[in-house]
């Protein structure tokens, strides 16, 4: 294998670790705990694992000497940078808890596992991949683990291999699959403990004890930097508005954290439009006044953020996917007879007043992704439409009409960016290679004193590494009753952006200034070596709710 000088470079580093984690360790327990909502409901569910305590490992004198123990991990849901050093710490762990304990990557995810497709993972496979990006060392998948046939089939092979503990690596529905496999094999008595890592870069994983999820650290510098790069072009040119999507379908935690680094024009914050009940037309006008405001001081350039779920969060066009998702469901095909050129007329004819009202004023290309596009369920796509595109077409239209009426002056020109897929397997940052390293190791000393159905957990993460508190988190303490295709089900509480706290109250108080001022900032690409201040510091998200937390404690 060919290798970059960065790579080359990278493959030296060695993790920091919690002070704690270097020697001996002890397990101090918390109090019980309960889950976020739906306690009765989650508890009958989850009898075996449910009202655990919480975990902190702390130094210990005395040594302990751990039998050898195999141990399996699976990486789950899509890529996020960092969790090659979870790996790379859960190994480490193990082996030296004892010598001869072994690893085993199942390949391509959950399906590897109910598939029986597995490698032994060993020293020299690991080594190649320290502090690298992706997940391609065995590779990722979203099947789900959730029928007793699966968990069944994937007891077969761990039995096989003798493997007693299992790692997964993921997203909320991937460790509220860990927690509901935690209690089957515990109900069973399997002997299999279940452990989970808290992995997305969308940041929607979080709570009190799970500071952030790996990878939103990585992921948000890398778009930031091409944020600022294009911030710096526009503020060359001097010409275009750049209408910039980010991932985040169901949170806008990326493009507010992205915001907080590069103080753009402007950034449309998902949960606020849904709690100031915002229609389309509402964001629209918004993002027109802040364009013929800039023009007004003699600026026609820009840039706009939007999350990618934004469509999702306007309770009005959620309204209207809803009736498009129940109307096609019911008349698909009647529908695939119309000609095209006479289908946005007939799904017109079909809707409420109110709904018609809307489609209508969608663009053609986004009017016809809305009732082309279904994904298995028979729901929009909602990811793939082209927010970006809708809404600067539909500034322009607004600009144009302002302009007849001698309500503006200026210029508008638009240019469409979308940043995913570009941020997932990044190499990571110091942050989340730390961290990442940190979580794994921690995931190996909760399989050690015998946890199971626990979330690994590292906080105090704004602090220097030494002082990072490692431990566990029941799993169950996340859950709540949801429905999902028609029934109600226990899942991980997604965290969306709390409007009330720290990060948000920073963007809002500075974003009229931005929206007029040309105030931009232009972060640069990831450093890796250099002054701590330079390399080591972690979201703006995270300190500003870490200053919080301390000054209240």
């Amino acid at each position: 294998m060919i290798k970059s000088a960065l790579q080359i470079a990278r493959a030296a580093y060695r993790p920091k670790l919690p002070k704690a984690l270097r020697g001996a360790v002890k397990v101090s327990e918390g109090k019980a705990t309960g889950s976020v909502a739906d306690q009765e409901a989650i508890r009958k569910l989850f009898p075996n694992t449910y009202g655990m305590p919480l975990i902190r490992f702390v130094e210990s004198d005395e040594a302990v000497n751990f039998p050898a123990v195999n141990v399996g991990v699976i990486l789950s849901g899509g890529q996020a940078p960092g969790g090659h050093n979870v790996i790379s710490g859960i190994f480490d762990g193990v082996k030296t808890l004892n010598k001869e304990s072994k690893l085993y990557g199942f390949i391509l995810g959950p399906g590897g596992l109910i598939g029986h497709n597995y490698m032994e993972l060993t020293g020299d496979i690991i080594d190649e991949y320290r502090n690298t990006g992706g997940f391609d060392i065995i590779g990722s998948g979203r099947t789900k683990l959730e029928t007793t046939a699966q968990f069944e089939k994937g007891y077969e092979i761990l039995k096989k291999l003798n493997i007693k503990a299992l790692v997964i690596i993921g997203g909320d529905d991937s460790n509220t699959n860990a927690c509901v496999l935690a209690e089957y094999y515990a109900a069973k008595n399997y002997g299999i403990q279940v452990i989970g890592c808290p992995k997305t870069i969308d940041g929607d994983l979080k709570n009190e004890m799970i500071e952030t999820s790996f990878g939103f650290d990585t992921a948000c510098k890398v778009y930031s930097e091409v944020i600022g790069n294009i911030q710096r072009d526009c503020n060359s040119a001097r010409k275009y508005w750049h209408f910039i999507k980010l991932m985040g379908r169901s949170a806008s935690h990326i493009a507010l954290e992205c915001a907080l680094q590069v103080q753009p024009n402007i950034c449309i914050v998902s949960e606020e439009v849904e709690a100031n009940d915002m229609s389309l037309d509402d964001v629209v006008t918004y993002i027109a006044r802040a364009v013929a405001n800039r023009a007004a001081e003699g600026n026609n350039f820009g840039t706009v953020l939007i999350p990618e779920g934004l469509v999702e969060f306007i309770p009005a066009m959620k309204r209207l996917i809803a009736e498009l998702n129940d109307f096609l469901a019911h008349h698909t095909e009647e529908f695939s007879h119309i000609k095209k050129s006479h289908q946005r007329e007939y799904i017109i004819s079909k809707l409420s007043e109110e709904n018609a009202e809307i489609y209508a004023s969608l663009p053609e290309s986004v009017a016809r992704q809305l009732t082309l596009d279904r994904d298995p369920h028979g729901n929009v796509q909602v990811s793939l439409i082209e927010t970006e595109k809708l809404l600067s077409e539909m500034v322009a239209k607004k600009l144009y009409e302002w302009k007849a009426a001698g309500k503006f002056t200026g210029k508008f020109s638009a240019q469409h960016h979308f940043f995913g897929y570009e941020g997932r397997c990044a190499a990571p940052s110091n942050y989340d290679a730390d961290y990442c390293y940190s979580l794994g190791y921690t995931a190996s000393l909760l399989i050690a004193n015998g946890k199971t159905g626990y979330m690994s957990s590292v906080r105090n993460t704004t602090a220097p590494a030494e002082q990072w508190i490692a431990g566990g988190v029941p799993i169950t303490m996340m859950m709540n009753m949801e429905r999902r295709h028609g029934e109600m089900k226990p899942v991980i509480r997604k965290a969306l952006v709390n409007l009330d706290v720290a990060p948000f109250g920073a963007f809002a108080a500075q974003r009229d200034a931005w929206a007029l001022r040309t105030e931009y900032v232009y972060p640069g690409p990831i450093q890796y070596f250099g002054p701590t201040e330079v390399c080591d510091q972690p979201t703006k998200t995270l300190q500003l709710e870490q200053v919080k937390l301390k000054i209240e404690n």
